[in-house]
């Protein structure tokens, strides 16, 4: 079993495309966070930035891959 391979596999994807969805899935996550932290010192900043982002990703996520492999799957994520 090919470690670079078999999640990806499991979610329809190939190594490149998983690349492509999770880099961008952190850069995003980054991006939000240095806004919430922003909104955090000065609250009239990005003031539904954080959230805003979180719910997009969910519903994005939410909608990939077969049923079976759900967005509570943390195996592996050294979570």
């Amino acid at each position: 079993m090919n470690p670079f391979t078999h999640h990806p596999k499991t979610v329809d994807e190939t190594y490149g495309e998983h690349f492509g969805v999770a880099t961008k899935f952190g850069f995003t996550l980054i991006g939000a966070g240095v806004a919430s932290v922003l909104h955090g010192v000065f609250p009239w900043m990005f003031e539904t930035t954080g959230s805003r982002t979180v719910k997009k990703l969910y519903h994005q996520i939410t909608g990939r891959g077969p049923a079976q492999h759900g967005a509570g799957d943390w195996e592996g994520a050294g979570v």
